[in-house]
């Protein structure tokens, strides 16, 4: 393999003056100039741009930590990074924790050993996990990406939690349900903290309140959700309504009825909060509140991008989008239930 000193030889000249013309980073004469890139040309030399990238400080990549890839919200999500951050100029390198901390902590330790710029991240770790600081001691350009955690360096971008399942349950509360239930998501994560506590302050308002048993936790995966929604629904006493909090629990939600013969809505009514690739092709189609996922991806990469490239030291900015009510036909008056 061709290396630099191979082309300093070749050229006459030191290595420093061949760096020089590979990276134009100081002045060489239109001559010697034209020695090296001869050489170089002759030679079949081309430079590492890791190594390159690495001189100048910067690799040009950034890194994305996500949950749970096999959760279609989170595809879409890497699907929409690898766009933004090829219009940055950087390439993506994508980490999965599958809701692991242990995997989220070796994921920021090979983050750093790629010397990656940033690193977007959904967040399952304890907050120090995420105040890393570089060689220098400056804070490493993270952003936290839909879930809040008690750090106090990084940018956040989320959505309105607690908005998106007071939505979706004052819907249900004003088709006329009263006996509510939730499948929720893991309670210490405050996506699904936020969501129930949504649901509970909207029954709270109008006097009513989840009956025993009828709140349980789906763990935001299908499978799990499958599971609990059998055996909540199974019972004689079972939810006139039910507030899923995630896409991916309520295809596990959607399939339970179906084994269990129990027809939506005239059975019961089901909504959700997520938007997930084949929600729209569920029949009836479901009731939910949807994130825009894209705008929330971009937004979260500038942010990265400018404490990268521009502020490092500056305070944190934490960017709160809101969610939007979709009305399906998986929801119907408590009179037709």
């Amino acid at each position: 393999m061709t290396t630099i000193k191979d082309v300093a030889k070749a050229a006459a000249v030191s290595t420093a003056t061949v760096s020089a013309v590979i990276n134009d980073s100081a002045y060489v004469s239109p001559p010697l100039r034209a020695r090296v890139q001869a050489a170089i040309h002759d030679l079949k030399y081309e430079p590492s741009q890791m190594a390159r990238n690495l001189k100048k400080g910067r690799s040009e990549l950034i890194a994305l930590i996500v949950a749970d890839l096999a959760n279609p919200f989170f595809a879409r999500m890497v699907w929409a990074a690898e766009a933004a951050v090829a219009a940055w100029g950087y390439s993506l390198v994508v980490f999965n924790s599958d809701e692991k901390p242990e995997n989220e902590r070796k994921a920021l330790a090979r983050i750093r050993a790629l010397s990656c710029d940033g690193a977007l991240v959904v967040p399952v770790g304890l907050p120090t996990h995420y105040a890393q600081r570089d060689a220098e001691g400056r804070g490493f350009p993270t952003v936290l990406f839909g879930r809040v955690v008690d750090d106090r360096h990084s940018d956040t971008v989320t959505i309105d939690n607690v908005a998106a399942a007071s939505q979706v349950t004052n819907y249900l509360l004003d088709l006329g349900h009263t006996r509510i239930g939730s499948i929720t998501g893991p309670l210490h994560l405050t996506t699904g903290r936020g969501r129930l506590d949504g649901m509970l302050q909207a029954m709270a308002q109008r006097g009513v309140a989840p009956e025993p048993g009828h709140v349980r936790s789906g763990e935001f995966r299908e499978d799990v959700a499958y599971s609990v929604a059998r055996e909540m629904l199974d019972r004689p006493d079972r939810p006139t309504a039910l507030y899923v909090a995630n896409g991916v629990m309520a295809l596990g939600v959607m399939r339970a009825l179906a084994d269990l013969s129990i027809h939506c809505p005239n059975d019961i009514s089901i909504a959700s909060t997520d938007t997930i690739s084949g929600i729209g092709g569920l029949r009836p189609r479901l009731t939910r509140t949807e994130h825009p996922i894209i705008e929330m991806t971009n937004e979260a990469l500038r942010l990265l991008v400018d404490r990268i490239q521009r502020g490092k030291d500056k305070p944190p900015r934490n960017v709160v989008f809101q969610p939007a009510l979709v009305l399906g036909e998986s929801c119907a008056p408590l009179r037709q239930s």
